[in-house]
């Protein structure tokens, strides 16, 4: 299932979703930072905002549900609310209580946060976002993710035990959710997730996940897929954006990082599972997609 192979990715690559803070306020207002994360959210709970960041050209209105990920930008600032007189600067934190009774219907609530990866994972995930990905929780594709941000939201405001441990999960089924919807209405560019979401591929790379150590051939991934050899060689690099036995290959080396990263497995033992014939192979093989030895990496994590 392509959500299977979804949640792969998300474990090998250890995607972690932080919250940072929200704000509730009414009345007109702003809010400026700067971005020192690589991957970063902005969410809507209840009302409207303007997110403007550098690089884009006009602003982005985003509605109450909407989840806005930004790419390497280095600032943002987000605006909203309506009554006269100028707009109160606002800096987002994780008090959520105000002096007065909190109104989902005319108050402008949002959370803010970023996703921590490791270095395979930022390659995978801001090669398959634009700058400004603005995912809306409109129609059927965003009713989870609406869901997944009221109780992402509701851990956050009630302070209850066990908050911190419930808010963690949350932002990660949150993070999933936006995956999940920002698939269903956007026009992917060529990557691991357009390629994960393409019904016609499917087979052939659940066979590369599945039995990544097997000495697949065009021939057989094509017969999986119900295509022809040159038709699925086209279709995978036109979706993926690399030919299917290079994107073999890194699957592999994702797999390679997780395990040097566990712990105490031995690489000519990892050589042999990931279908390279001999040690060497492999390590030179890492070497060249990771830019250090199986050896210097594990030192290195």
């Amino acid at each position: 299932m392509a959500g299977d192979q979804l949640s792969q990715v998300f474990d090998l690559v250890e995607v972690r979703g932080v919250v940072s803070g929200g704000l509730v306020v009414r009345g007109p207002w702003v809010s400026s930072a700067a971005v020192d994360s690589s991957l970063k959210f902005c969410a809507v709970v209840a009302g409207r905002a303007r997110l403007s960041v550098d690089g884009l050209a006009e602003p982005v209105d985003l509605e109450s549900g909407d989840v806005a990920v930004l790419t390497n930008r280095t600032w943002l600032r987000v605006e909203g609310g309506i009554g006269d007189g100028p707009p109160q600067e606002v800096v987002p934190d994780w008090d959520f209580t105000t002096d007065r009774a909190l109104d989902l219907s005319s108050d402008d609530v949002l959370i803010g946060g970023h996703v921590d990866l490791d270095p395979a994972g930022e390659e995978l995930l801001l090669r398959a976002l634009p700058p400004v990905a603005h995912v809306r929780s409109s129609g059927r594709s965003g009713a989870n993710l609406r869901g997944s941000l009221y109780r992402l939201f509701d851990e956050m405001a009630a302070n209850r035990m066990g908050a911190s441990f419930a808010i963690r999960q949350h932002c990660q089924l949150l993070l999933l959710e936006v995956m999940r919807a920002y698939v269903g209405q956007a026009d992917l560019p060529a990557g691991w997730l357009r390629m994960l979401a393409d019904e016609r591929l499917r087979p052939a790379v659940r066979l590369m996940h599945e039995e990544p150590g097997r000495p697949w051939g065009l021939e057989e991934l094509a017969r999986a897929a119900a295509m022809s050899r040159t038709t699925f060689a086209e279709r995978f690099r036109v979706v993926g954006g690399v030919p299917p036995l290079t994107y073999l290959n890194r699957w592999r080396m994702l797999l390679a990082r997780k395990a040097l990263r566990g712990g105490d497995v031995r690489v000519g033992a990892l050589a042999v599972e990931l279908g390279y014939g001999s040690e060497s192979a492999f390590s030179t093989a890492f070497k060249r997609e990771v830019g250090v030895s199986p050896l210097g990496y594990r030192r290195g994590v």
